[in-house]
Parts: structure tokens; C-alpha cells; sequence
């Protein structure tokens, strides 16, 4: 299969030092806030992933000038009102959620239809959700079947200020109603069940007067109209989903350590460093910094020869929701049932990942329930796997890929895993750094 990963044998120990890719959520919000900017912004360690190239593309398409060069990106904002509309502008947002939703909150005052579309698994995801608060600034908006891409937005040059209710824990929606905001007349008001927090700490970075504080697990949220969004100079963390790989590789591998430099460790972000250490991995965060609103740190993993089972504690999925799939590989190997609830999100993202995780635990000959909101995983320490399993079918999504090579690296077997390209929607060096550790 010129197209399939295929391994067929365990990770050797390993004691290393790496640096993974940088954050992707931060990446495509630096590239909408400084096409947005005044003046020159320059990122360095911007993660240069398909989902990312994706948003350089779209802003180009709106008249803002990029320049890429090696580690370093240029973006030459013209101000909050400075995208260049024109008619039968489509923009791609290809696997992006956070880009396809974000940039409609952006691009909320364009006088002219824009079209945007993506590729088969996000033309699969709900933008109603986004649209109807989009709406009531006063946007239209067009959707296949009410309710998916493609879809095409009309904006309005007599945007009003809105009071929004965000009951999903949806960080990309609640964004998108912040970007509307600084171009809509009036105070908005937004309460939003809790989820990662990147674009309100840019917000407060960039001295944009937008006013937060936190009730029963809710965000309530004022922001205004504004008139500039200063340039914005920064270097990208390292991504805690990304490195999440890394941390269970080490956590299931015999006789290993890995320090992880350099990680974005935003507490709204870590919930899997939470979910792991109380199953028993030793992780340790070392080096903590503040950067530009967000905490920085190196992280320390050693193998875990004995886990626990976890009931995972539902305060903790907003927090790990991209990471669940890697998390139920250390369910699988832990000692006991866990269980994990309120997940019904899960089968929302780039693919049913909740489904996948049942199905791949399933190949693996793990014992495990699911329910459309739910999964309990009976942990057996002792599992090592000496069939084929293929993986095929997914959607492209890189975390299912990514789940599926830390799985035949640790477990064993032969595994085929089609579509081995899947993993730089957002994390192209991972293939590098599995095979960096391999060697080591």
C-alpha cells in the first residue's frame, strides 16, 4: 500500500529531548488577529500545517500580504476595517474548524457574498451553530441544508451588538461571536460554558477592552466595538495536543523519558495532563513562564509500569477534548474499568472520534462500552497484540491516524494505517520526530 504506514514492531527505550511543532490554535488565531493588525506582525515557530497554510491563504484572498520564509512569517495587517472585499471571493477552509468558523466573525462586515467551503470531513460539521449567532449582528448566511458547508455570507455595514448564550463548550464558536463583536456597534455580552481561552487572552494582550470573569463553570464575557488591533509579534509555544502523543508513547513505553520543551500549558488546555496523572503517569512541568498572557513550560514524562483506571471526572473534558483518543490508550492498559461521560462532542470533530476510539479499542481486542455520549474501557495491563489490523476509512483525521501509530508502537502487532499523510492537517513533523526516537 504505497499510501498506508505500516509498523511491525514495538519503540525501543528511549531518554530524549525534543520540541514539537507549534500550537496550531494559536498559530491560525496569530494569523486572523495580525491580518486584522496595524502594521507588520512577525511569528516565529509558526506551525506550518495544511490547517494553517489554509488560513494564509484565506487572508491573501481578503488583500493582506504574507511573506513565509524558513521559520519566520510576515503579515502586513491594514487595520480592523482593512480587508480588501471583493465579489466571488471563495475561501477554502479545507480540514479547519477553528478557520472556517473563526474567519466568518472577521469577515462579518464584507458588503459582497463570500463562499466558504472544505474538505469532505469538515463539509460534514455544524456551522448553524456559529451562523445563527452571526446572524443576529446582522449577517445572512446561506448553508447546505441549513445546517453544513458550503455555505455563503453576506455582512452588513450596520453591525449591532448581541447578547449570545454558548451552552457547547465551543471555544471556535465563542471566538468567532469575539471577532464579530470588535466591528459590531454597542457592548456584546457572551456567556459561554468553558473551553480554551486563547483568544480572550490575545484580546487582553493586544489591550483590546474586553472585560472576563468565570460562575459555575461558565465565562461571562463584554467586549466593544474597536477601531485598531496593534501588530502582534510572537513565538509560538509548542502544541499540548501535539506533544499529548509524545507524553503516552513515554507513559506505555518500557524504560523511556522524554522532555518535551517549550509547551503551551494554558490551564484551559491540560486537562490530559490531569486525566494522566491520576491514572498514575509521572509527568512533571518544569520552567513555567509567562508569554504574552499564556503559560509556557517544558514537560517531563517517565514510562508508568502500573496505571490506574480512571471514572474521569467530567471537569476535565473541555480540557482534553482533542485528546480523549489518546487518552483511551492508557485506559486500555491501565488496571480496572475506566469510564469516561458527556462526550457526545467528540463525534462532532474532524471525524465520530468517540466511535473511532470504541472501534480501534475493538481491533485491538480491549472490552469496552459505548453509548452515544459515554465509553467504559476494561484496562488490561498485560495486553500485547501479535495480529494485523488495518486502519482505513477515517476521514483523513490526523488524530486517529496519530492514535493509531503511538497504538502499534507500544502494543504491538502489524499494523497497516492508511492515508499516511493524514497527520500534517496539524502536526507535519510528527512522522520526523517518531523516527528521531526510534533511532535514539
Amino acid at each position: 500500500m504505497p499510501n498506508s504506514l505500516v509498523i511491525k514492531k514495538k519503540i525501543k527505550s528511549f531518554n530524549n529531548i525534543i520540541q514539537v511543532s507549534g500550537d496550531k490554535s494559536l498559530s491560525i488565531r496569530w494569523v486572523l488577529f495580525s491580518s486584522l493588525g496595524s502594521g507588520i506582525s512577525t511569528s516565529k515557530n509558526l506551525l506550518m500545517s495544511d490547517d494553517v497554510i489554509a488560513s494564509i491563504k484565506a487572508v491573501r484572498k481578503l488583500g493582506i500580504k504574507v511573506i513565509v520564509k524558513k521559520n519566520v512569517c510576515k503579515i502586513f495587517g491594514k487595520g480592523i476595517n482593512g480587508y480588501k472585499y471583493k465579489k466571488n471571493i471563495i475561501i477554502n477552509a479545507q480540514n479547519s474548524g477553528t478557520l472556517g468558523r473563526l474567519i466568518l466573525g472577521a469577515i462579518i462586515d464584507t458588503p459582497y457574498p463570500i463562499k466558504i467551503i472544505g474538505d469532505n470531513s469538515l463539509s460534514k460539521r455544524d456551522f448553524k451553530r456559529i451562523a445563527d449567532p452571526l446572524t443576529k449582528f446582522g449577517a445572512k448566511f446561506k448553508l447546505k441544508d441549513n445546517l453544513t458547508l458550503p455555505l455563503i455570507i453576506k455582512g452588513s455595514t450596520k453591525l449591532k451588538s448581541i447578547n449570545f448564550l454558548e451552552k457547547k463548550g465551543s471555544a471556535q464558536c465563542k471566538s468567532a461571536v469575539i471577532l464579530g463583536a470588535l466591528k459590531s456597534n454597542g457592548e456584546t455580552t457572551i456567556k459561554a460554558k468553558k473551553s480554551r481561552n486563547h483568544t480572550e487572552l490575545l484580546c487582553k494582550y493586544l489591550n483590546i477592552p474586553i472585560k472576563v470573569y468565570s460562575k459555575n463553570n461558565y465565562d461571562y464575557i463584554k467586549i466593544k466595538k474597536i477601531s485598531k488591533i496593534d501588530k502582534l509579534n510572537y513565538n509560538i509555544p509548542a502544541d499540548i495536543s501535539s506533544s499529548a502523543f509524545f507524553i503516552v508513547l513515554t507513559a506505555l513505553s518500557e524504560n523511556s523519558k522524554l522532555t518535551l520543551k517549550n509547551v503551551n500549558i494554558n490551564p484551559t488546555r491540560t486537562g490530559i495532563i490531569s486525566i494522566l496523572k491520576k491514572m498514575g503517569v509521572n509527568i512533571k512541568i518544569k520552567n513555567k513562564k509567562l508569554y504574552k498572557g499564556e503559560i509556557n513550560a517544558d514537560i517531563k514524562v517517565e514510562s508508568t509500569k502500573k496505571l490506574r483506571s480512571i471514572n474521569c471526572p467530567v471537569k476535565y473534558n473541555s480540557g482534553a477534548i482533542d485528546e480523549f483518543l489518546i487518552i483511551f490508550l492508557a485506559a486500555a492498559k491501565a488496571n480496572g474499568t475506566s469510564y469516561f461521560k458527556d462526550l457526545s462532542e467528540l463525534n462532532k470533530k474532524e471525524s465520530p472520534r468517540l466511535k473511532w476510539g470504541s472501534k480501534i479499542l475493538n481491533l485491538m481486542g480491549v472490552k469496552n462500552i459505548l453509548t452515544e455520549s459515554s465509553i467504559k474501557i476494561f484496562g488490561n495491563p498485560n495486553l500485547k497484540l501479535d495480529k494485523k489490523i488495518v486502519i482505513k476509512n477515517y476521514l483523513k483525521d490526523h488524530r486517529i491516524f496519530m492514535t493509531c501509530v503511538i497504538a502499534a508502537l507500544t502494543f504491538g502487532g502489524k499494523w497497516e494505517i492508511h492515508d499516511k499523510n493524514s497527520s500534517i492537517t496539524s502536526f507535519p513533523s510528527f512522522l520526523k520526530i517518531i523516527r528521531q526516537l526510534k533511532n535514539s
